[in-house]
């Protein structure tokens, strides 16, 4: 029995091992087919692309020979003029290639410092770099100039465009940002606009009052010929109209459509407050920004007192003329070109505190002794980090966390990418730099003391 059993386990054993060769067999077949039908199918579309290939080819011949293929007279030049063809296809490979070196030379990739950021505590994310109007549609350049900067910008990875200029040069500049829009024809959705409410030289359109902000709005949208405004900032606080009277403004353009976010330009960090605790009292929509100034001999308000409202309030911060009006980049072009700003800013205010220099206003900061040697020491960093003194101020200005967006002005593409090539600096500036820029800065803004009341008595 012993024997017989032993006999019966070897006999299944064969089996099975016949069996899973069999079984190996037929895999290895139908591996082997479908290697064959894919070596098929591959052969037959390369064909295909070949037949493609040589159906356009004829048809340029024939375009080019002014004859069909079949005729001798064309017969006699094929080989001719099949070798011109390629040599045509082959010089416009070569210009190709060419443009998108040239533009990739020239404009900075996306990843080596642009970035895209909430506004505030807001849903709206934008560019870490923001094309201003102020040089680009205040110059005498031609509309071709002026549509190539903002399409080099829009191609770049910016996404927002600011109008907050001037009352005069704003309603010019939406005109003219307004037809370049609709000749691009880009979708709304991948762009944003900002302009400003001013108080305008007019006698009839001074202050902000409620007709005022609404009708300002609303020509605004007619000159950009957009269907909305994505963020409007009202230009300084005034003392002569409530807040709720603007609060209910504001939120009046929200609901109706008309505006999707509102903010403000040079208000006291306080004023920004009475605001906002306005807003919350009345369940208005409440302000995502404000936009300052901030450069390297302008720090305060900045670095003090802008992010405890970005913490506390949930207002960020735009800054604007890293380059402090073209004082750093160049101190003596910027006499000539900020004494002409100087005059054309009084001819338009119509409030006589405006036209006194402090650090609100546009007027420009005074020349010393030693502001100028600040300016010669610090383009010697510049030397030796290899960039221009313009591009280090850019970087040290998106150095700091709190500035969400930073507003740039450009008259040419080729000062566009220039100061778009400061955002490779910023992995340059560590600590060490920054410790040496500060040391020759020496104005680092520090908080007053809080003084009690009973001390004070």
């Amino acid at each position: 029995m012993a024997e017989a059993a032993a006999r019966h386990e070897l006999y299944t054993q064969q089996q099975w091992a016949h069996q899973r060769a069999e079984r190996a067999e037929r895999n290895a077949e139908r591996l082997e087919r479908e290697i064959q039908k894919q070596a098929a199918s591959a052969a037959a579309s390369e064909s295909l692309a070949e037949l493609h290939y040589v159906d356009s080819l004829s048809g340029s011949v024939q375009s080019i020979c002014k004859a069909p293929i079949a005729s001798l007279d064309c017969m006699a030049d094929l080989g001719s003029t099949t070798e011109q063809l390629c040599a045509k296809l082959q010089a416009v490979a070569a210009k190709e290639s060419a443009e998108r070196a040239s533009s990739a030379a020239q404009s900075p990739s996306l990843t080596s410092g642009l970035r895209y950021r909430n506004l505030g505590k807001s849903g709206l994310r934008v560019s870490n770099i923001g094309l201003a109007t102020w040089t680009t549609f205040n110059t005498a350049i031609n509309e071709e100039q002026l549509e190539a900067v903002v399409t080099a910008a829009y191609n770049a990875g910016i996404n927002l465009f600011d109008l907050t200029e001037g009352p005069q040069s704003s309603e010019q500049a939406e005109t003219q940002l307004g037809a370049i829009l609709k000749r691009k024809n880009w979708k709304r959705v991948s762009y944003s606009v900002i302009t400003k409410i001013h108080w305008h030289y007019k006698s009839e359109e001074r202050g902000l009052s409620r007709k005022h902000i609404i009708e300002s709005v609303r020509s605004s949208v007619a000159r950009l010929q957009l269907d909305y405004i994505d963020i409007v900032l009202i230009q300084k606080a005034d003392p002569m109209c409530p807040l709720e009277e603007v609060v209910r403004a504001m939120d009046f353009l929200v609901s109706e459509g008309l505006i999707m976010y509102w903010g403000t330009a040079k208000w006291s960090p306080i004023d920004v407050t009475e605001m906002y605790t306005a807003c919350r009292q009345l369940n208005c929509s409440t302000p995502i920004l404000e936009q300052s100034e901030y450069h390297m001999l302008c720090r305060e308000k900045v670095e003090i007192y802008m992010p405890e409202l970005y913490n506390k309030i949930g207002v960020g911060l735009m800054a604007w003329s890293p380059l402090a009006m073209g004082l750093l980049p160049s101190f003596k072009e910027s006499l000539r070109s900020r004494s002409s700003n100087r005059t054309k800013s009084s001819s338009i205010s119509w409030n006589q505190d405006d036209r006194k220099p402090n650090k609100e206003n546009n007027e420009p900061l005074p020349i010393t002794r030693n502001t100028k040697e600040i300016l010669f020491s610090i383009s010697l960093v510049a030397d030796r980090l290899g960039c221009s003194l313009v591009q280090l101020c850019i970087a040290w200005t998106l150095k700091n966390e709190s500035v969400q967006c930073l507003l740039l002005g450009a008259a040419t593409t080729h000062q566009f990418y220039h100061a778009l090539h400061g955002l490779q600096l910023l992995p340059k500036l560590n600590s060490n730099v920054m410790a040496e820029l500060e040391r020759i800065l020496d104005n680092k803004p520090m908080r007053p003391p809080m003084v009690s009341t009973l001390a004070m008595r």
